[in-house]
């Protein structure tokens, strides 16, 4: 009878480790899901009309909002020291230009990508004065009269050069100005100048004078006397990151960029 018993308990301790056999596995605890990849870091060269020198740290600074993993790098200078460094083969995956004249050249070069072109802003020119001038100058006329002995202008290869040659070829006016000329190689320089005293007036663009403490704005230029004042943006054909050139091109449209040249005095280009 005891043998009976101690072969159903041997029995019962088999099924037992049969069924503990045959059970499936606990699960082990689920892992946390992999966070997302970082995006690779992306530098975007970006050559811009020196005009533009007070938004390029405000669209810097947004767009790192938008995109952290993009730095936007500027080139600012004359638009036509710009042209012949992207001639040369500087890196720029962007130009901004304060004029057409520089724009069309690259494009004519076939340095710009196809498609990538459109007018962003627009601008004013304007006769400035330093703050506490005690000159009788009220017109863009004034400034070949005895008043003034020294005028500040862009150079020629300068688009506000260009458009201060053309307002004076309108009125007649160019060889006497030209005369009374102290030249700065970008819009910042002419502007300079005349902050400090060293001219008794310039010729700048609105939005520049507008970032100075040092200057008064005495007119604008008058009407028709020069072509607009608009500012093409292209993407150029040597860059290397195309789809993040694309969007930033694109964010420079929009309503945010919007908000930044409007706050600097510039008008979005129709």
């Amino acid at each position: 009878m005891a043998a009976q018993k101690r072969t159903a308990l041997i029995i019962c301790l088999l099924l037992l480790t049969l069924l503990a056999a045959c059970s499936p596995a606990a699960a082990p605890p689920a892992a946390p899901p992999a966070a997302p990849p970082a995006e690779e870091p992306v530098e975007l060269m970006i050559s811009a009309a020196a005009s533009l020198t007070d938004v390029a740290a405000a669209l810097q600074e947004k767009y790192k909002e938008k995109a952290p993993n993009v730095t936007l790098t500027f080139t600012l200078d004359s638009s036509g020291t710009l042209q012949t460094q992207i001639e040369e083969g500087a890196p720029a995956d962007i130009f901004i230009s304060a004029a057409q004249k520089q724009m069309d050249a690259l494009e004519a070069a076939g340095l710009l990508m196809e498609g990538a072109r459109k007018n962003l802003l627009e601008n004013k020119v304007v006769l400035i004065v330093p703050k506490d001038s005690a000159k009788n100058i009220a017109s863009f006329e004034d400034v070949v009269s005895d008043e003034v002995g020294f005028i500040s202008i862009g150079e020629s290869s300068v688009p506000v050069g260009q458009y201060t040659e053309e307002i004076y070829t309108t009125l007649g006016l160019w060889e006497e100005v030209k005369a009374k000329a102290t030249f700065g190689s970008n819009v910042r320089a002419v502007l300079t100048v005349v902050e400090t005293g060293d001219a008794d007036c310039g010729i700048v663009y609105a939005t520049d004078a507008a970032s100075s403490d040092g200057v008064t704005v005495v007119c604008e230029a008058p009407a028709g006397s020069h072509q607009p004042v608009v500012y093409p943006a292209a993407i150029l054909d040597r860059t290397t990151v195309y789809d993040e050139a694309r969007t930033f091109y694109d964010f420079l449209s929009g309503p945010e960029a919007a908000d930044i040249f409007e706050a600097a005095g510039f008008a979005l280009a129709e």
